[in-house]
């Protein structure tokens, strides 16, 4: 990874040079590296830590003066319980994946001598735009070198202590390896991304990882494809049917666990005959934790014997809203073709999910909904590269073209076509007299 200050024109023709040598190293030269990254983090976890908490300082005095997001911060720490060591782990689970690079799959004889294969090969240069999460540096460091991708990275000024001290670390580390330096760029000039988001020419794929605000400038504001989400408003619809400690436990964890998550649940639809009888403990279970309630008329009215809640009454803006805080848009609907209808026209098509003893609503359910990840009875924080046996992610899309949902190593390869002949020409097949028939012929993978 080479820390450069570079014109962004040279930093991604640099990037594009080091594609075309990384997508022909071999497997083991891709998995040295990322070995080698793995062991230079761990080394130099404390240096890491103390660049990370220079940045914290900065931030949490931000957040107090209303200049940046509880959210945001929260994202910045890498020192949160398990959140290095998930960044550690990830590199290794991803440098023990099965090579993503040179699958063949498709074979087809189109005449004796004359095969097309289907091979799987890298993107080209990906550019990533990130604000806080100091972890996708690692992330995408890893993922990228082993699927044979360049990557140039711009993170936000709110963690640039934290970037540039791995930075240096992966830097070092790669010098040690097969891997050219300039395959992994940080960008450090500021006020760049416009000039980055210009260069389709060199770069093939953006993946923004951050606010709404910021995905939406990068798709607004650039030619090259761009891959992520800008919201993360996942709902729960919670059907009369559903086990009450399943339903407690699911609730919870989804809005609880990691509130300023793009996986965490921030609508939950609630059938108006469970009002009475599911409603309640999944309100006080919520209590607990320290969850605002901002309920609809029906909702507010059936929990109004329920002690301890914190309950505001809901507006309509309250359902298109991501709180990424614990806070939660609480409504009441009459069964699951409303609970539907309501996800696919307010959500974000992120992740969804029913809770329902009711296995047929819930395969209606789960066929219905337009989005990225619908689950049944587990919680929204399931939508995870890790989770999924990704090893890591580069971020979670919700497109509906190329890779959706958590995108590992199979969301930033493509495909090219090869074919062996013998030195036939296209103008001898046809249908004419005189020409010859392909045999379209499927051969074994």
């Amino acid at each position: 990874m080479s820390l450069t200050n570079a014109s962004p024109l040279d930093a991604a023709q640099s990037a594009k040079s080091a594609s075309h040598i990384l997508a022909t190293l071999s497997e083991a030269d891709r998995n040295d590296a990322l070995t080698a990254i793995h062991a230079g983090l761990t080394a130099a976890r404390d240096e890491i830590l103390a660049a990370n908490a220079k940045d914290l300082d900065l931030a949490r005095q931000a957040a107090a003066d209303g200049k940046l997001s509880q959210s945001l911060v929260s994202r910045l720490d890498l020192g949160k319980p398990g959140k290095w060591e998930d960044m550690l782990k990830g590199i290794l689970d991803v440098r023990d994946l099965e090579d993503p690079v040179g699958r063949v799959t498709l074979r087809t004889r189109l005449d004796e001598g004359l095969d097309l294969e289907r091979v799987t090969c890298p993107i080209g240069v990906l550019l990533i735009i990130f604000e806080a999460r100091p972890e996708v540096i690692a992330n995408i460091a890893a993922l990228a070198i082993k699927s044979g991708n360049a990557a140039i990275l711009k993170g936000g000024k709110e963690s640039t202590e934290s970037f540039v001290a791995i930075s240096r670390v992966i830097s070092s580390a790669l010098e040690k390896t097969a891997v050219p330096n300039g395959a992994i760029q940080l960008v450090t000039t500021r006020d760049v991304i416009p000039q980055l988001l210009a260069l389709d020419k060199y770069i093939d794929l953006v993946i923004p990882r951050g606010s709404n605000e910021l995905v939406r400038y990068i798709k607004d504001n650039t030619k090259i494809p761009v891959l992520g989400h800008a919201d993360g408003l996942c709902s729960i619809y919670l059907d009369a049917s559903a086990d009450q400690s399943l339903a407690v436990d699911v609730i919870v964890d989804s809005k609880t666990n990691y509130p300023a998550a793009c996986n965490s649940l921030e609508t939950l639809l609630v059938q108006e005959s469970a009002l009475p009888t599911l409603l309640p403990p999944v309100a006080t279970a919520l209590a607990t934790k320290g969850v605002e309630l901002r309920c609809d008329p029906a909702s507010k009215e059936a929990l109004a014997g329920t002690p301890n809640l914190k309950i505001v009454d809901a507006t309509e803006e309250d359902f298109n809203t991501e709180f990424l805080t614990l806070t939660l848009a609480v409504k009441t609907v009459s069964g699951p073709g409303e609970a539907i209808a309501h996800i696919n026209s307010h959500g974000s098509h992120h992740t969804d999910v029913i809770l329902t003893s009711n296995q047929q609503d819930a395969e209606k359910f789960m066929n219905a909904i337009d989005s990225a990840g619908v689950y049944h009875n587990a919680s929204t924080r399931f939508a995870d590269g890790t989770r999924y046996g990704f090893g890591t992610e580069v971020g979670i899309s919700t497109n509906k073209i190329h890779s959706r949902g958590p995108v590992g190593l199979e969301g930033l390869m493509i495909y090219k076509y090869k074919i062996r002949g013998r030195g036939q020409v296209s103008a001898t097949y046809g249908e004419g007299e005189g020409k010859k028939r392909y045999l379209h012929e499927r051969l074994p993978l």
